[in-house]
C-alpha cells in the first residue's frame, strides 16, 4: 500500500473505454464539503501521465477549470492526448463522478529539459516564522476562542503551520493581502531519491483564500468561503523536503471574484536552507456566504 495521497490519486485503466480511467477519492480530502481541488487535479495529471506511458516528459504546467462539482467517492477520468512530441506533449483530462455530464477539466503540458537560462527573479517573504517555531493549525486554541468544526483534510491530510500573517482570533489593523504557511502532507509521499512527489505540491498550492482573509481583517474573516474557479500551476523544480513554505498574495478583489497567487519554496527539512522556488500558481476564486 502507498501513502494516502498516492492511493487517492491512483488511476485504474478502464477495460472497455480507451483513454478512460477510474479512481476513488475518500471523504478525508473534503473541504466545505467537496474534495479539495488540488487532489482532484493531481488525479487528473496522474491519469494523463499514465496515458503518456513511454514518454520521458515531466509535468511543466497545468490549468484546471472547475466546471461542475466533483464529490468524494468513485470518479471517472477521460484523457485525451492532444499532441505527443519528442520533447513536449500536451494532454487534457476531465474528472467527473459517474453519470455526471461535467466535472473538473485539466489541460497539461509535459516537457523534457531544454537548453535555456537559469534564474529566479522572486524572493521568499521576509519576516516569516521559522518552521521550528511556527504554530501548528492542529494545536489547541487559546483560552476563550471558539473551536472550529472538525475537518479531516486539515486534521489528517495536510498539516499547516502559520508563518506570516494573523490567526483568525487576532486583533489587528489590516494591511497587505499577504499570508504564508508551512505545509506538509501527512505520510508525505517521498520518492526513494529523497524528493517529494511533485503532484503533492498541487494540493499545497490550492489553498489561496488565506491572503484575502488577511486583507479583510478581524470581523470579516468568518462567514464566507472562496471556492476556486480555476487553477494554473507551474512546476519549476524538485522539492527535497516534506515541508514547503507557501507564500500567498491576493492581487485584486471585485465583483465577487478575487485574483490570488501562490509561490512554494523548499527550504530543506529543517526549514533553514537556502530557499528554492519549486512551484508557482495563480487562481481565480469567488465569494460565497453562509448567510
Amino acid at each position: 500500500m502507498g501513502t494516502p495521497f498516492a492511493e487517492s490519486t491512483r488511476p485504474t485503466p478502464s477495460t472497455t473505454v480507451p483513454g478512460r480511467y477510474r479512481g476513488e477519492i475518500d471523504d478525508s480530502w473534503n473541504l466545505n464539503p467537496l474534495p479539495q481541488g488540488g487532489v482532484v487535479t493531481a488525479l487528473a495529471v496522474r491519469a494523463m501521465s499514465t496515458e503518456l506511458a513511454g514518454a520521458t516528459h515531466g509535468l511543466r504546467s497545468l490549468h484546471t477549470t472547475f466546471i461542475a462539482p466533483v464529490v468524494h467517492g468513485p470518479v471517472e477520468i477521460d484523457v485525451e492526448i492532444l499532441r505527443r512530441g519528442r520533447s513536449m506533449s500536451h494532454a487534457r483530462a476531465e474528472v467527473r463522478n459517474p453519470g455526471s455530464v461535467h466535472g473538473h477539466v485539466t489541460t497539461a503540458v509535459f516537457g523534457s529539459p531544454r537548453r535555456g537560462f537559469d534564474f529566479t527573479d522572486l524572493e521568499p517573504p521576509s519576516g516569516f516564522v521559522p518552521l521550528g517555531e511556527a504554530r501548528s493549525f492542529r494545536e489547541p486554541l487559546p483560552a476563550g476562542v471558539e473551536g472550529f468544526p472538525p475537518n479531516r483534510f486539515w486534521d489528517t491530510r495536510l498539516e499547516g503551520r502559520g508563518a506570516l500573517g494573523h490567526a483568525p482570533w487576532d486583533e489587528y489593523v489590516p494591511d497587505r493581502a499577504e499570508h504564508a504557511s508551512w505545509y506538509r502532507l501527512d505520510d508525505a509521499p517521498m520518492a526513494e531519491d529523497g524528493t517529494l512527489d511533485p503532484l503533492a505540491l498541487i494540493v499545497c498550492a490550492d489553498t489561496m483564500p488565506g491572503a484575502v482573509a488577511e486583507k479583510l481583517g478581524p470581523g470579516e474573516r468568518q462567514g464566507w468561503f472562496g471556492p476556486s474557479v480555476d487553477l494554473t500551476f507551474h512546476l519549476l523544480d524538485e522539492c527535497r523536503s516534506e515541508w514547503v513554505l507557501a507564500h500567498n498574495r491576493a492581487r485584486h478583489a471585485g465583483d465577487g471574484y478575487a485574483s490570488v497567487d501562490m509561490a512554494l519554496w523548499d527550504l530543506g527539512a529543517a526549514g533553514n536552507d537556502r530557499a528554492r522556488l519549486v512551484a508557482y500558481a495563480t487562481q481565480l476564486c469567488i465569494f460565497t456566504f453562509a448567510h
